[in-house]
């Protein structure tokens, strides 16, 4: 079985065949700014008795397609629309578009 990380889009590539970013001097002594970063999903027929009723390893059903495009967004701002990937035993995030 292989390792390798099939590449889905023409114009990104796995993360392990990225060349390594220039380092910036002074980088580690830069404070680092706090953000949170969510993926949109819609889900279907969830009512609020399914959100407090949710556990760990609950399964939900969504409107999208494996492959549909889903919005990333970084502090509430639109950065990237990505696809769900699975890597190894791992859900991922593959950005297609930038936005």
């Amino acid at each position: 079985m292989s390792s390798a990380v099939p590449n889905l889009h023409p114009n990104v590539q796995p993360i392990s065949a990225v060349s390594e970013p220039a380092r910036m001097d002074g980088i580690d002594s830069m404070p680092w700014l706090p953000c949170a970063i969510s993926v949109e999903l819609p889900v279907v027929r969830f009512t609020v008795e399914d959100l407090l009723s949710l556990k760990e390893g609950a399964i939900l059903q969504t409107a999208c397609h494996q492959t549909s495009d889903v919005p990333l967004r970084v502090n509430d701002m639109l950065v990237a629309w990505t696809e769900f990937e699975v890597v190894g035993e791992r859900l991922a995030v593959r950005l297609t578009e930038l936005a």
